[in-house]
């Protein structure tokens, strides 16, 4: 039998191999605080407990015997047999750990590992850190020479590069993934493709050059096969989106109803949660805002909240909230939920971030800060600096709308 802390080690690697919680292990002889001091080393085992986290493991006891290592290929298998999103963190840091110690292992297992801590960086928030690793993870799709590898590491890269409001570095990457995918003529499936377009519609809507995302858009649209389902509601959706940036609120809201409409919450979930978030978000936007509106749609969402909603979608959640408590009055409750979601600020975009940053500056001249004006015009050349103008626009409007008292809601 190991000693500790090898004894640890070799026990979160099986339990994690079976893609097991600790609270899998615990039970009759075996306390969660007791299983804790083990894996961190604390405890030294008995025969009693292996015997039992041998039976629970379904493994022999003689596993026990056998050191833990960093073999990438049993990294690998913990993180695609993981399901609990409370170990992500934990996960993580075991590939991040192979990655590093296995400079020599099979590039194409390379390449999975890489996308997987990709993901797991993503769902935990670490856009920067998600970003630096979907760049070594489109360098080595090129060193293997893998179109189809190369075209899914870039549709990636411009996914996390747009959450980040870079959206020149996003329009780049899916650029060079659908020219890619053309040139070799790659298989990829045609819900996919389109949805890579997609991602080139927003990215020229971001950058403002409205009219091409007009046009790559009614394109996508007029290619449709069918009016419903989860496809043709994320192409409403960006459509939507773009009518946004064109200011043409009435046709956005149009649009992204015709979104909610094409998609059963049996179908795609996460996907109707997150119309209903940009729905909210739209109503909120419109000149004047429709806050009714956004309450009723945040209203259906706070009781599915618990079930189904990411740490990213709960986030995006309290944002809306707050703003909408802020356009009702109710600044107590705005305050509340601007302060829960910038615990938890690293889940949002850029786009949101920004966001959340007025309208903490909003409440700030409520409370008279003389410094809350000038942190507005920086968010505002921010925005501008990232190649958002429609941002930009939006905070300098609503610098416009928070010096003037008589449009304060506490008058």
């Amino acid at each position: 039998m190991l000693d500790q802390p090898e004894f640890g080690r070799r026990l979160r690697q099986l339990r994690q191999q079976r893609g097991m919680s600790q609270a899998d292990l615990t039970g009759t002889g075996m306390s969660a605080a007791y299983l804790s001091r083990l894996e961190s080393g604390a405890r030294p085992p008995t025969e009693r407990a292996v015997a039992y986290l041998a039976e629970r493991l379904d493994v022999p006891a003689e596993a026990f015997d056998l050191a833990a290592d960093c073999d990438l290929a049993d990294a690998l298998a913990a993180a695609l047999s993981h399901s609990d999103s409370t170990g992500d963190a934990e996960v993580r840091d075991m590939l991040a750990h192979a990655l590093a110690s296995t400079a020599a292992a099979d590039p194409t297992t390379r390449w999975q590992a890489l996308a997987q801590l990709a993901r797991l960086q993503g769902s935990l928030g670490e856009a920067q850190p998600e970003r630096d690793t979907l760049t070594r993870l489109t360098v080595l799709s090129d060193e293997l020479g893998r179109p189809a590898l190369q075209v899914h590491a870039r549709l990636r890269m411009a996914r996390c590069a747009r959450g980040l409001g870079d959206a020149t570095a996003a329009r780049q990457a899916v650029r060079e993934a659908l020219a890619l995918g053309e040139r070799h003529h790659v298989h990829v499936p045609a819900a996919e493709l389109t949805r890579g377009r997609l991602l080139l519609v927003s990215a020229e809507a971001e950058l403002g050059d409205l009219a091409e995302a007009a046009r790559l858009g009614t394109e996508i649209c007029e290619k449709l096969e069918r009016t419903t389902g989860a496809l043709a509601a994320e192409v409403y959706w960006t459509l939507a989106t773009v009518r946004t940036r064109q200011g043409d609120f009435p046709g956005a809201s149009a649009l992204l109803q015709q979104a909610v409409e094409a998609l059963d919450s049996r179908e795609d979930l996460t996907l109707w949660l997150r119309l209903r978030l940009a729905a909210a978000s739209l109503a909120l936007q419109a000149l004047p805002p429709r806050i009714e509106v956004a309450q009723s749609h945040l209203d259906t969402l706070a009781p599915l909240l618990p079930l189904v909603a990411t740490p990213r979608h709960h986030t995006e959640f309290l944002l809306l909230q707050a703003q909408s408590a802020y356009l009702h009055g109710d600044l107590p409750r705005a305050r509340r939920a601007c302060s829960q979601a910038a615990d938890a600020q690293n889940m949002l975009s850029f786009r949101d971030r920004i966001r959340l940053e007025a309208l903490q500056s909003r409440l700030a001249v409520v409370d008279g800060d003389p410094e809350a004006p000038a942190r507005l015009r920086e968010l505002a050349g921010r925005a501008q600096a990232a190649g958002l103008p429609d941002l930009s626009a939006e905070v300098w409007r609503v610098l416009a709308e928070t010096v003037v008292p008589a449009r304060s809601p506490e008058h």
